[in-house]
């Protein structure tokens, strides 16, 4: 009687590996192949002895790729097969037993039994044949054997080679015991083996076993290294060939410059915007134009540019020059009329993006919400991403990421620090992969990760590296113009002035204004104009307006803190020179006795932005110094008082330019304390009363420097205060010094300044009146090219080294001719440690006094100027510190490198097969230990990599950090690999998938196709629900969009038409008829589960020798 062997009361692996120990060879012909089910039988195929005494296995059909054999099939005249055909089907077929070892997760049983497969193949114990005749399902089993009673028996029915084919599901086979029966079947395996159809692919599988991740040989680490930043780099690459550069601009660009461009190009296509972060002078306005233009002539966009009012011109030029179809907008005109009145631009760059920080201020609102109504993708450029706050960059990135988008970051880091995923979701109730998850974390390599996904930023370290030339002769990197010009990258030199301050002369008035008495006065100080919201009088007999309320909570807002920034900038002028400190003492003595008046009158104060609370235009704006430049002499209290009343009408005359609010709301403290401040202010003045210019020691050395250091040089010289370059240009100019010319903030078009200073790097083939000597704010420290001068003067020092660093800048861009920067900055010969003390003091009292919360960020952004430094001329002392560049060029400079040191590896490394793993030699110097770093992709189609230690602790996902962990050279050996090597890749995965079912849903993440369509589809049946256009097809097409997967193709079309712009109803129109045409979704349950596993792309172990 045959025995059944249905997996359930018999299993057939029992009964098949039972008959095979006692046989000699055996017959097997199956459905499909499991190359990594062979372990269930290769101890027992093992023991023969090969040539006739082997396996012979005949695969009918090979699945998962069942599909495209039968369609390959179906084109093939029934019983017409020629050897073409025959050969594609067979190449076809080997490709996909390589691809069946990509999928799952490697372990070391299979990874060992795969060796064995390979091995038993070289020996001819199996051999392996294709039938191509036509399809064939067949499961039967032969084993052959010494036994004189039954030497063959049989086993057919539904049983695959596999796992679950021998043991676990159910099926139904039987053995055939009775010969005749047997011989039977053998003879039919035999005419199919035998058949000019049945090939034999015994070697490709061979090739095919010993180039994947069970292969014998140990994979190099450089290759594993190279295909991590192969994928990683992929955004790179695929703008490279996707995205065509305009012919005009391509010769313009250089090489690092093209490779921007088609980077930011593929970020603004495929996720809505792009910050564009290069650090300064490396091209960034060129590069956002000619990523507009590349959008204008591949979809036919717009572009509206939003700017600093001082670069409006420089963008007009561009426009012109490059014939974009665009509008320059200053920001400063962005006001409540602009959403309104401003057509669609379906492209937005917004130039100094870094100025639209603040969202809580109306201009951001204005931007943003143009942005969200016209669908506007956005180009950011700033070289300062942040400035005090990592939200900083959050708030530019909201211009065009919705807060609760899935954005496929989320912030690690922090993330650990809160418990996990889990208690992440359930203490702030939103997405992990979300910016408003991001803006919850204070760790810097969140910010890092987060900025490297939507972020083009190459340094200039980064650009000698990987694009410039090494001069030996002039010890000096270059890079080659297309004209032929070469541009060297200069070298910052810092140099000193020294100027003469004798603390013992009693007549130098620096010496005076330096004095201890000075600073203690302007400490003491009450400068109650800039705190009115203090001395508001509650018990007031007079009831605001609601205009006044409005005010009142402004000024109530200030605080203290006004009053903590007004002190600092007072010393701050004080260093820049003595006449600025002594107008700006001037000035508030004026607006004192302004406030004075009023009160005295019965009148209404006029509040300016120098005593509201918007600390932004506080600090930016330079003071209009004007008229009041020449009162800086006066000393008498009775000459403010009838100046006061004379500007109090002039404010009445000008009131729209102001605030209004009663001064009987205040206490009659206010008056008072104006009244000492104005006694107070009025000694220091009468101390400086005598200033006199031709004994100025600061300003004759200047003097000395542009006659006889630099007599023929282009000279920019910094001030952060108009009055002091107001005063620099006066003095100079009645020095009878030539061609020299001043810009401050108050001027209508500094890029006029900038052409004449630099009209070779601007391109102006015809300039009048061109400057040589520039005095300038720091209206010019932002998007100008100033690289026609090489040489910089800091006539006063910022509190900030990022000030300085900016400064040079300036003109160490792409462009500049000379080998050296000079930066000069203005010290005292003696005395330098009254200077030094005088910072530390204030640093101190900033750091302590609660008047001035948060203001150090402000005035000491970044680290602070180490005076000695400059003193001492310390080399290196203004190189950037450049930071990171972003994720995408980091790879794709690894890959290019790679490729063109050894152009063989453009083939090696793209054929290397997914889950393929090496192992490198441990750093001495690393600190993490072995562990291994996978990089894999998870259901949602997110990619990354994942760094565990040996013991399967989370060491890091910061890509960039990983990226360089993994690094390794070409002739770096291969190690064995980990015994726990597999076990730890299974955990990566593991790790990275329980991330994505915490940030996706059933539709997967929001930035998906099938997301998006779904909710088009949703909005646009709630629009015409219960009309004539409500149809079943419609509510069809909903369901299978939130059931299935999409097909690809489908899932293409869908970005693609998102991309160009599609109304609700051309998307229900068109995802109808794909479905009807069944090019929707993936409806086969099969299919749908292979579309949503994880993979494995590579994984590299670090091991200690």
């Amino acid at each position: 009687m045959p025995q059944i062997y249905d997996n359930i009361e018999n299993q057939l692996k029992s009964g098949l590996l039972t008959t095979l120990e006692s046989s000699y060879r055996a017959d097997f012909c199956v459905g499909y192949f499991n190359l990594r089910g062979w372990k269930l039988v290769n101890e027992q195929i093992d023991q023969f002895t090969g040539e006739d005494h082997c396996c012979r296995l005949l695969v009918g059909m090979q699945k998962p790729e069942e599909d495209l054999l039968r369609t390959a099939l179906t084109r093939i005249d029934e019983g017409l097969m020629d050897n073409p055909k025959a050969l594609a089907l067979k190449k076809e077929i080997a490709r996909s037993f390589r691809r069946q070892l990509t999928f799952g997760l490697p372990t070391a049983e299979d990874e060992k039994s795969l060796k064995k497969l390979k091995q038993q193949l070289n020996q001819g114990k199996i051999k392996v044949k294709l039938f191509l005749g036509h399809p064939l399902h067949a499961k039967l089993y032969l084993s052959y054997r010494e036994d004189k009673l039954a030497p063959l028996i049989g086993y057919v029915g539904s049983s695959n080679l596999t796992m679950a084919g021998l043991s676990q599901q159910g099926e139904l086979n039987v053995d055939v015991l009775e010969q005749d029966a047997a011989q039977k079947l053998s003879d039919w395996f035999e005419n199919r083996w035998n058949d000019i159809w049945a090939l034999d692919i015994s070697q490709e599988l061979i090739y095919i076993l010993e180039e994947s991740w069970a292969g014998e040989k140990l994979i190099p680490p450089y290759y594993v290294y190279l295909k991590m930043a192969y994928h990683l780099s992929q955004e790179a690459r695929s703008g490279i060939s996707d995205y065509i550069i305009p012919r005009d601009l391509k010769e313009e660009l250089l090489p690092f410059q093209e490779n921007a461009v088609s980077i930011a190009a593929r970020h603004l296509d495929k996720r809505g915007g792009v910050l564009i972060g290069d650090v300064v002078g490396l091209g960034k306005t060129l590069t956002a134009t000619a990523v507009a233009k590349l959008f204008e002539e591949t979809f036919f966009t717009e572009t509206l540019i939003i700017c600093p009012k001082n670069l409006v011109e420089m963008w007009e030029d561009y426009v012109h020059r490059y014939q974009l179809r665009a509008r320059v907008i200053s920001i400063s005109r962005i006001n409540k009329d602009f959403t309104e009145k401003t057509r669609r631009y379906r492209v937005v760059i917004i130039d100094e993006s870094h100025n639209l920080r603040n969202r809580q201020s109306k201009r951001y609102a204005f931007v943003k919400e143009y942005i969200e109504k016209n669908e506007s993708r956005v180009i950011l450029l700033t070289a300062t991403p942040y400035n005090k706050s990592y939200l900083d960059i959050s708030n530019q990135l909201r211009l065009f990421i919705p807060e609760d988008k899935d954005i496929g970051l989320s912030p690690e880091r922090f993330i650990e620090s809160t418990g996990g995923p889990v208690e992440f979701i359930a203490r702030f109730q939103y997405s992990p992969n979300t910016l408003l998850a991001f803006e919850k974390s204070d760790f810097t390599e969140d910010w890092q990760e987060l900025l490297k996904a939507y972020m083009v930023r190459r340094t200039r370290t980064f650009i000698k590296s990987n694009y410039a030339i090494w001069d030996e002769g002039k010890r000096q990197y270059y890079i080659p113009f297309n004209d032929g010009s070469i541009n060297y990258f200069p070298e910052r030199i810092p140099k000193k002035i020294e100027y003469r301050f004798d603390e013992n002369d009693l007549g130098d008035l620096y010496v005076k204004l330096y004095s201890t008495e000075v600073v203690d006065t302007i400490n003491n100080l009450h400068l109650a104009r800039y705190g009115l919201g203090n001395y508001l009088n509650p018990d007031s007999s007079r009831v605001p307006s609601k205009e006044e309320e409005r005010i009142i909570t402004n000024l109530s807002r200030a605080g203290k803190r006004l009053m903590g920034f007004c002190r600092t900038n007072l010393f701050k002028r004080l260093e820049s020179s003595g006449s600025s400190f002594l107008v700006s003492l001037a000035r508030h003595v004026l607006r004192n006795c302004l406030f004075l008046y009023a009160i005295e009158k019965g009148l209404p104060f006029p509040i300016g932005q120098q005593e509201r609370a918007d600390m932004n235009e506080f600090l930016e704006e330079d003071d209009n110094g004007g008229d009041d430049y020449k009162i800086a002499v006066i000393t008498g209290k009775d000459k403010y008082r009838s100046l006061a009343e004379e500007h109090y009408l002039r404010c009445q005359q000008e009131k729209n330019k102001y605030d209004w609010i009663s001064s009987q709301l205040f206490h009659e403290e206010l008056a008072r304390q104006l009244e000492e401040d104005v006694g107070a202010i009025l000694s220091i003045i009468e101390i400086g009363k005598q200033w006199d210019p031709a004994e100025d020691q600061k300003l004759n050395t200047l003097e000395k420097l542009i006659n006889k250091t630099h007599t023929k040089d282009k000279i920019l010289v910094f001030t952060q205060f108009a009055d002091t370059a107001r005063y620099l240009e006066e003095q100079l100019q009645s020095r009878g010094i030539k061609d020299l010319d001043c810009v401050t903030g108050g001027v209508d078009n500094p890029t006029e300044y900038a052409y004449r200073f630099s009209p070779i790097s601007n391109r102006v083939k015809e300039m009048y009146d061109e400057i040589r000597i520039l005095i300038s704010t720091d209206v010019l420290s932002e998007g100008q090219n100033l690289q026609d001068g090489h040489i910089i003067v800091n006539y006063d020092l910022p509190w900030a080294l990022i000030r300085l660093i900016q400064r040079a800048g300036r003109v160490d861009r792409i462009g500049q001719q000379s080998p050296h920067i000079f930066c000069y900055s203005f010290l005292p010969q003696e005395g330098l440690e009254k200077i030094i003390n005088l910072r530390n003091r204030l640093t101190h009292r900033i750091s302590q006094n609660s008047e001035v919360v948060g203001s150090d960020e402000t005035f000491f952004d970044g680290d602070p100027v180490n005076i000695a430094d400059l003193y001492n001329e310390k080399s290196g002392l203004l190189d950037e510190d450049e930071g990171e560049i972003d994720l995408t060029s980091q790879a794709y400079e690894i890959w290019n490198q790679a490729i063109r040191a050894n152009p063989e590896l453009k083939k090696i490394i793209p054929n290397l097969p997914d889950v393929i793993y090496a192992t490198k030699p441990l750093d001495e110097e690393t600190v993490e230990g072995e562990g291994v770093i996978t990089y894999s992709r998870n259901s949602h189609g997110f990619e990354g990599l994942t760094w565990l230690d040996e013991n399967g602790w989370v060491i890091s996902r910061s890509q960039s950090r990983i990226l360089k962990s993994a690094a390794c050279a070409l002739d770096t050996p291969a190690l064995e690999r980990r015994d726990n090597h597999h076990e730890l890749v299974a955990l990566a995965v593991q790790l990275a998938e329980k991330e994505a079912l915490h940030s996706g849903g059933q539709l997967g993440s929001q930035a998906s196709a099938r997301y998006r369509a779904y909710k088009i589809l949703e909005r646009y049946y709630e629009s015409i629900k219960n009309t004539l256009f409500d149809t079943v097809a419609l509510k069809r097409t909903i369901d299978d969009i939130y059931r299935y997967p999409l097909r690809e193709s489908a899932r293409e079309l869908i970005n693609r038409r998102l991309r160009f712009g599609i109304t609700d109803q051309e998307m229900a129109e068109m995802l109808i008829k794909l479905r009807d045409e069944g090019r929707l979704s993936v409806i086969d349950k099969k299919q749908e589960s292979a579309l949503n596993i994880p993979q494995i792309i590579c994984s590299l172990g670090i091991k200690a020798r």
